[in-house]
């Protein structure tokens, strides 16, 4: 830990090293997930350098977010506006290699990856301005209890979960959160990639088709052939959904009732699935 010589107080000195713990001080918040990543293989001195350089900010208004009743206020029918879906048209007509190369390769219809990419991030425009790296820690330090019991604080009064559903609640998020922490890790070094410098959702989706770290490094593909799998660009991120998609049951000539059961792994909500399709529908038409 650096210490200006202008302290003159020897017994403030020795306070100061006594709490600093591994020299990330007393409210280091991701000191047990430090331990538990190095004790799970990766390598310590990347963890400590991610976690201190600069120090790595506790998300306790994100992960808040989790625990707090907010009603939903989804909007999905504001794609099916003729402005978005003219940028549709247009989107299609300026990628038109690379999606009827990912329709030939995995019989998705180019309309549908073209709506799922609309609706997740409006064509590449807008990716979410959440540091991925800070918003999985986070969560994933809620397996700390001194962590857990700071946001308790924080969202009570504000949630309608009670302690023990707090707490159910927080194991999944944390199990769930380290889970994607360990696969953003494992894709950032594959791809030698800065982990600080990578934003997404405030759930930790990242890209233009907007996956989750673990379905980036099993699903996940290099469309534009050059070697790298970036899903901030738009060949690898068409390709993607049309794998993802397929992978989940699309085939070329599929039903109506099994094309709705593919979108669904994409997103668990029927809003967003019957959206998707009727974007599809009018792109076809």
């Amino acid at each position: 830990m650096y210490l200006k010589r202008t302290i003159p107080s020897m017994m403030l000195v020795l306070t100061l090293l006594l709490s600093a713990g591994d020299a990330f001080g007393a409210t280091d918040h991701f000191a047990s997930l430090r331990k538990r990543l190095i004790q799970d293989g990766f390598n310590a001195e990347r963890i400590r350098t991610l976690y201190s350089q600069p120090p790595l900010e506790f998300d306790t208004k994100g992960v808040s977010l989790y625990f707090r009743h907010r009603e939903s206020k989804l909007n999905y029918d504001q794609f099916l506006d003729p402005e978005p879906i003219r940028k549709a048209r247009a989107y299609l007509a300026a990628h038109r290699e690379a999606l009827a190369k990912a329709e030939q390769q995995y019989g998705v219809e180019r309309y549908v990856i073209t709506a799922i990419l609309l609706v997740e991030t409006r064509l590449g425009t807008f990716t979410g301005n959440w540091m991925v790296f800070r918003t999985l820690s986070s969560m994933a330090a809620l397996s700390d209890q001194a962590v857990r019991n700071q946001i308790w604080q924080a969202v009570t009064g504000d949630t309608r979960l009670s302690r023990s559903e707090f707490e159910a609640k927080s194991d999944r998020k944390a199990d769930w959160a380290y889970r994607e922490l360990k696969a953003f890790l494992k894709y950032t070094k594959q791809e030698n990639l800065n982990p600080l410098l990578i934003e997404g959702s405030y759930a930790g989706a990242l890209g233009y088709c907007q996956f989750m770290p673990s379905n980036i490094l099993t699903l996940a593909r290099d469309g534009n052939g050059d070697g790298r799998i970036n899903l901030f660009t738009h060949a690898d991120a068409i390709m993607s959904v049309a794998n993802y998609l397929n992978h989940h049951g699309w085939h070329s000539g599929i039903s109506r009732e099994k094309a709705y059961d593919a979108v669904y792994h994409y997103n668990h909500s029927s809003y967003y699935v019957n959206t998707v399709l009727k974007i599809a529908d009018r792109l076809k038409g």
